[in-house]
């Protein structure tokens, strides 16, 4: 699998990440499953990421993140 750079604005901040296409279309279906845009969800991801110590990069962040949402729909 190979990185792609998915640029994107967070809090008024161009950034970018690069993430497996894999991933990405996940975060995308998860971000129109609840009705908000990538932006918002990925957004919601670094801001939780902040919390943590040492906070883990954004790509890891979201791969976890989609790790866990996955898991979730397994079990229930």
């Amino acid at each position: 699998m190979t990185l792609k750079r998915h640029s994107l604005s967070l809090g008024g901040h161009r950034t970018s990440v690069a993430i497996e296409d894999a991933f990405w279309r996940e975060i995308q279906r998860i971000a129109q499953e609840r009705n908000i845009s990538v932006a918002r969800l990925v957004a919601e991801v670094d801001e939780a990421r902040a919390g943590e110590d040492p906070p883990p990069n954004l790509g890891s962040a979201l791969r976890l993140f989609v790790l866990a949402e996955l898991k979730a729909r397994t079990r229930g």
